[in-house]
């Protein structure tokens, strides 16, 4: 289909705007469909200075009052100058633009538009827009699509490709029938898929995407029950009569376990000795005590004279993995081995054959697990840790390299238990709801930007005494509407504020994986003392040496997902602290935040976020970490999982298999979807 054609075949589309559009993983028209607004911008009304308030984005109509300074800062030059309106005063800077001095002349009214902060006492904008008032009009009267966008693509490039490539879908293309779609009242595909990118208001964006959320949500929910019912009390050959090693192991803890995870443990036991297949999901807060669980489950394994496999989500927590498996497997004499993409085509040679001869029991690594050469001995186990990150193919694969071997999947995310039925359906789901004993509560603070200073005090402070810290921005880039915070232009703002002795690190998921995981693994031994970092370190690293977590724009994120980030902290000896600086100080904003301010439960945490979401939160606090769909949160848009799970369990198997097929090859075809269900 044309749909699939490089996206080089669309008009304006050079080599160098294609090179570009890879970078933000778009290759065919398909890719372009997809690439659905991050959020929307609406101009308002122009604002008197007078009535700014810290962290909203507002517009103001104001003259140069003074002369416009170039200054040249360490890494960047500095350009800033002060205007006036009559009602007030603001700073402006703009970071790298020294050609604006030569642009705006002093007493001269301009158009200013962007996030409103406040330093000593002063309102100020950084990096704010100009525009003269024919344009800022225009644009007050749509819904501005804000794209996730990378150095050298605007906005508006990414328009005009999308505008051309949109006549090419029809309404002959939706999956769902006529009927089915008056029944949920659900707008035609075609027409969601316009309305998402170019709104006519704000009340047909929210229908176009409600489409696509319900979309996402059904043919997953139609692959989860697919796999239910082929697993459905599958026999298992492999059978665990002896746990004599696994006693000893418990009995060499320097712990006792918890109360949820013996209960836990108990769960597993009766599921390897029942003789069908276990499909069980541990589900427990950050901190809980899962990675022993699996340690215990992978020694019944190896006692029995089978294989384990864990296959972790980066690099980084593989080797972690091994050196902590090792430290308690070498003195039972159970052999690990480790597997990573990133080894030499000699060490997985060798790795290979002793995977193949059994000279390794536990298998520890990523993706390479999965890979067609390696050859597994009596593969009786297999555990995923931070499941979310993997897809359900990337899971089955796993599995078809034993005989229907025994399944367990690890997640840290505090998903309600109403949500974990529908979305875990084909999983039996054990909870581990304490934490031990031993760990220091982390001490929150809930603070506005003007808190900064005495933040980065403090982290140089917590630096001094040997520690580390990280410190989350939601962004990557500069987008077009200045928003949030950027990885990339905070690094050089935070190497400015610390002291020079400081090592300062960055990272964020479009490095490529040799990059991060050399970061991840300077950090983890202490060579870089602050990570600034976007959501990638949420997935499960252990730094015990890191005591602060430092969030800028909290309220961006979910309640569940800054609970998570917060969990990379306190994992040690050393008390820990969290962060939560807002970009807003809004009585909404700060009533979400406060929740984490006073409590340290998940579980509780989770509900709240669920309880508390409204429609003004549909773009700025997607959980972006987990159960990753393109648009759907399974917390803003629980209502509409739901809704999915229900109109699922309405339909006969018949019916299903049909809207699962046509659904598929639907995706499939326009936009390269794949399985329904490889969003998890």
């Amino acid at each position: 289909m044309a749909l699939q054609d490089s996206v080089s075949a669309v008009k304006g589309v050079g080599k160098k705007t294609e090179v570009l559009f890879a970078k933000m993983d778009i290759y065919t028209k398909q890719d372009l469909l997809l690439h659905y607004p991050r959020s929307y911008d609406q101009f308002g009304s122009i604002q008197p200075i007078s009535g700014l308030k810290e962290g909203e984005v507002a517009a103001i109509e104001a003259a140069i009052s003074g002369g416009v300074a170039v200054r040249e800062g360490t890494y960047r030059k500095v350009t800033a100058c002060e205007v006036s309106d009559g009602t007030g005063i603001m700073n402006l800077t703009w970071f790298n633009m020294p050609f604006l001095r030569s642009y705006l002349k002093t007493g001269k009214h301009y158009i200013f538009r962007g996030k409103v902060s406040k330093k000593s006492g002063s309102l100020r904008m950084e990096q704010p827009k100009l525009y003269t008032r024919e344009e800022y009009y225009q644009k007050s009267r749509i819904l501005q699509p804000v794209y996730p966008l990378t150095a050298g693509i605007t906005s508006l490039t990414l328009s005009k490709a999308i505008r051309q490539v949109l006549p090419e879908l029809s309404v002959s293309m939706d999956y769902l029938p006529p009927a089915f779609r008056k029944e949920h009242q659900l707008i035609n595909l075609p027409a969601a898929v316009e309305e998402i990118h170019f709104p006519k208001n704000y009340d047909t964006m929210l229908e176009a995407r409600r489409r696509l959320v319900f979309d996402e949500f059904f043919l997953f929910l139609l692959s989860v029950r697919r796999l239910r019912e082929e697993r459905q009390e599958e026999p298992s050959s492999f059978s665990f009569p002896k746990l004599t090693l696994c006693e000893r192991f418990l009995q060499a803890l320097p712990y006792r376990l918890t109360g949820a995870q013996e209960r836990t443990w108990q769960e597993i036991q009766r599921d390897l000795a029942r003789g069908t297949r276990m499909n069980r999901l541990i589900q427990g807060d950050v901190g809980s005590g899962k990675t022993v669980l699996a340690a215990l489950a992978l020694c019944a394994a190896a006692e029995n004279g089978y294989q384990g496999c864990l296959m972790a989500p980066t690099e980084v927590l593989a080797h972690q993995h091994k050196e902590e498996l090792d430290r308690w497997f070498t003195p039972f004499g159970i052999q690990t081995e480790l597997l990573t993409g990133s080894m030499t085509a000699k060490e997985k040679r060798l790795a290979y054959e002793r995977i193949e001869r059994h000279e390794a029991d536990i298998i520890i690594g990523t993706h390479a697990l999965i890979q067609d050469k390696v050859v597994y001995d009596k593969l009786a186990l297999v555990i995923t840790d931070e499941q979310h990150r993997f897809g359900v193919k990337q899971r089955e694969k796993l599995s078809s390299k034993g005989e229907l071997p025994h399944i367990c999947v690890m997640s840290a995310t505090p998903i309600p238990r109403t949500l974990a039925i529908i979305l875990y359906g084909d999983l039996e789901i054990s909870l581990v709801d304490e934490l031990p004993a031993n760990r220091l509560p982390i001490k929150n603070c809930v603070v506005g930007t003007d808190y900064r200073e005495k933040a980065y005090r403090f982290i140089e402070k917590q630096v001094r005494l040997g520690h580390q810290a990280y410190v989350i921005c939601p962004m990557v880039e500069e987008s077009e509407a200045v928003e949030a915070e950027n990885v990339i232009n905070y690094s050089s703002r935070i190497k400015e504020a610390l002291s020079a002795s400081i090592q300062v690190g960055m990272l964020h998921g479009k490095m490529k994986n040799d990059e991060k995981n050399r970061i991840m693994e300077e950090f983890v031994a202490g060579s870089i003392q602050v990570l600034v970092s976007t959501t990638v370190v949420e997935v499960g690293v252990n730094v015990p040496n890191a005591t602060v977590m430092m969030i800028e724009n909290a309220e961006r994120f979910g309640l569940a997902q800054l609970h998570q980030l917060r969990g990379r902290v306190g994992r040690g000896d050393a008390q820990s602290y969290c962060i939560f600086m807002a970009g807003n100080t809004r009585p909404e904003t700060m009533e979400r935040l406060e929740i984490l301010n006073h409590s340290n439960d998940g579980f509780h945490i989770a509900e709240e976020d669920l309880r508390l979401r409204g429609p003004g939160d549909l773009f700025g606090i997607r959980q972006s970490g987990e159960m990753s769909f393109s648009l759907g949160d399974i917390y803003q848009d629980a209502a509409i999982l739901k809704e999915a799970s229900d109109a699922v369990e309405t339909l006969s198997q018949k019916e299903q298999e049909k809207l699962y097929e046509n659904g598929k090859r639907y995706y499939d075809r326009v936009f390269s979807y794949g399985e329904a269900g490889s969003v998890i």
